[in-house]
């Protein structure tokens, strides 16, 4: 019988996002070689064709207004559909991915506050890395599709529905980044802050999961 492998360590799946963000951050605050080349990646950005409208509706799906109410109508059925199979605590799935997304701002807010980096050309200020819009986005769809993922069979329908996230949260960054009220590094910090909160609810989600397929009982055959 062969051994079974021994599960990734948390911690370590963390670390990329993790160190990248430290590099982000450092390259920010020491407005290092990075952090000038953000600059004029995000100029070139700017002057692009995407028609402003465009670039508006995009980085406008990173509001809290719009992608909140998205995680709690797709939270909300979860843990009703869970509750209504007689799932064990059917409420925690949910509840991770609300607590994921209520710690952004405890998150973003004092690190723009610390950092305090300007904006781009013609934002007043200083505090726009990480991105809250970026942020925000990336943990309310994200947290979503991870809710959705364990009601899909096929493996095509959940790859899609993983890709259709990630390009539609790159979308709300070029949008953001376009319209001139971030810089890209500010979008990519927050992806990395993201990937954190979205592992944790990872974690929950999959120990849910696994703990209610195994509470369910098997099917037997009767005597022969």
């Amino acid at each position: 019988m062969s051994a079974t492998p021994a599960p990734r360590r948390p911690v370590l799946t963390l670390a990329p996002s993790v160190l990248l963000f430290a590099l982000l951050t450092w390259q920010v605050v020491a407005d290092g070689p990075l952090r000038r080349a953000d600059e004029r990646v995000g100029r070139a950005l700017t002057g692009s064709r995407l028609p402003d409208r465009a670039a508006e509706f995009l980085a406008d799906l990173g509001n809290a207004t719009v992608a909140v109410p998205v995680l709690v109508a797709v939270a909300a059925y979860i843990a009703w559909r869970a509750r209504r199979g007689g799932a064990f605590r059917w409420w925690l799935p949910a509840v991770a991915a609300l607590v994921a997304m209520a710690a952004v701002p405890v998150l973003v807010v004092p690190l723009k506050a610390v950092i305090g980096r300007t904006g781009p050309p013609g934002m007043a200020g200083d505090g726009y890395f990480p991105s809250g819009h970026a942020a925000t986005a990336a943990v309310a769809y994200g947290a979503a599709v991870l809710l959705l993922l364990p009601l899909l069979r096929g493996a095509y329908g959940r790859r899609e529905l993983v890709i259709g996230c990630c390009l539609l949260n790159v979308a709300v960054g070029f949008g953001l980044v376009r319209r001139g009220y971030h810089w890209p590094l500010d979008v990519v910090a927050s992806w990395c802050l993201a990937a954190v909160l979205l592992r944790a609810v990872v974690l929950v989600v999959s120990r849910s999961t696994g703990r209610s397929s195994s509470r369910t009982p098997s099917c037997r055959s009767g005597p022969s």
